[in-house]
């Protein structure tokens, strides 16, 4: 593990979420490479990240699905992050286009962690299939 990771005052299940989260960059951008594949960060956290989070936590005697929640919400804030920085500076913005991004913002950061509660969940699972024998 990383050494700045290895603290106290940090709890185990954010140590396991931020290296699931760093590990799916990888793989993220190979899938990128795919034909026809439109992957994101945003969505590679969320997904492929609370799945290595969640295998991760079962090592660690952590909750998957607590690991794999807050991949979820580091994917959407990501995914968030990524569209100010790269296509919001184009917008032409009103007021109803404004309240429409507060409510999309705010409808993704509610709903990724759901999407990351339930791939930390099968990464926990696969971890444990293969755990056993």
């Amino acid at each position: 593990m990383l050494p700045a990771l290895h603290s106290d005052r940090v709890p185990r299940v954010w140590q396991v979420t931020v290296l699931g989260v760093i590990a799916s960059l990888p793989a993220t951008a190979i899938l990128n490479w795919l034909p026809d594949s439109e992957a994101t960060v945003g969505g590679g956290a969320m997904i492929i990240g609370a799945m290595i989070a969640g295998a991760l936590a079962v090592s660690r005697s952590v909750d998957p699905g607590a690991a794999g929640l807050r991949a979820g919400f580091l994917g959407g804030a990501i995914a968030v992050l990524a569209f100010v920085v790269t296509e919001a500076p184009t917008v032409t913005w009103s007021t109803p286009l404004l309240g429409f991004f507060a409510f999309a913002v705010g409808a993704v950061l509610c709903v990724s962690p759901l999407f990351g509660w339930g791939f930390g969940r099968i990464g926990g699972w696969v971890a444990n299939r293969l755990s056993a024998h």
